[in-house]
């Protein structure tokens, strides 16, 4: 009975994903057209038959990318920034979101309120005074500290945290603390490895917000030197007079899309488990 069952539930499995396809397909088909313009020249692009297949011209547009904003410098820039920033806000994040779910303290429900209610501030708010503090009056203005700094505050990655260790049994936190272990050793050594696969779906979280930001970093790094890959790459829009040179626009896109996908795929077990975990109890 039990065989037949798992049949029935394979051939289900097998129908609904053969529904998703088109959807799949769908999803990944402008992934695919960039990496095929990435690789085509700019006269193919605005040909009247739009190429399908790959080209060859795939080095010489990052080649020229590289050359016409320094977008080298500007990739290493944007790994710094988004590795420093997800270490750093999940650090922070988890700290926080732990101390809402496993300590009672004066303030607690007035903060935790507070926290909820910046939530619902829009960010065009808060840019200009965070732009004014950074820039004029801190001087930070094209330091990696200007660009990772400000946005560390990550509300809703506490609130996900604080989810998530609300869900650890309490017994063992206890258990910890009858052997002498220290609060940050219990945090660090018990609770942390105990929500490991939130900690990584943070992870991915945070790393993509920061890898894709542009708006802040368009603001304080106007410096060649100091610009993140995508500032870099939307240079090429407004330097261009003519006709943006889209090949390499497109060449650009295509490197600033593969460390998303690497991090993703490298993560994605735990990113599924960790998004999913307290769903269920």
């Amino acid at each position: 009975m039990s065989g037949a069952i798992q049949a029935r539930a394979r051939r289900r499995d097998g129908w609904i994903s053969l529904a998703l396809l088109p959807l799949a397909l769908l999803w990944l088909a402008p992934l695919y057209l960039m990496g095929v313009y990435a690789s085509q020249s700019d006269a193919a692009i605005f040909s009247a038959s739009t190429p399908l297949l790959p080209g060859g011209e795939l080095f010489a547009n990052v080649a020229r990318v590289t050359q016409m904003v320094g977008f080298d410098r500007a990739l290493l820039n944007s790994v710094v920034v988004a590795v420093v920033y997800a270490a750093l806000s999940t650090l922070l994040t988890a700290m926080a979101g732990y101390a809402f779910a496993r300590y009672d303290f004066v303030g607690k429900r007035p903060l935790f309120g507070l926290l909820v209610a910046t939530l619902t501030v829009p960010y065009a708010v808060v840019i200009i005074p965070q732009y004014v503090l950074v820039a004029r009056d801190l001087g930070l203005a094209n330091t990696y500290a200007a660009v990772i700094v400000p946005p560390l505050f990550n509300a809703l990655g506490v609130l996900f945290m604080r989810q998530t260790f609300v869900s650890l049994p309490q017994e063992i936190l206890d258990a910890a603390r009858m052997d002498g272990a220290g609060e940050f050793r219990i945090f660090f050594l018990v609770a942390l490895p105990l929500v490991r696969p939130s900690l990584a779906a943070l992870v991915i979280i945070l790393f993509l917000a920061s890898w894709n930001n542009y708006l802040w970093p368009l603001l304080v790094a106007t410096e060649a030197q100091a610009r993140t890959a995508p500032v870099a790459l939307g240079g090429i829009l407004s330097a261009s007079s003519g006709i943006p040179p889209w090949g390499a626009i497109m060449a650009g896109a295509s490197v600033l899309t593969l460390p998303m996908i690497a991090v993703f795929l490298f993560l994605q077990r735990h990113f599924v488990s960790g998004i999913t975990a307290g769903a269920v109890k």
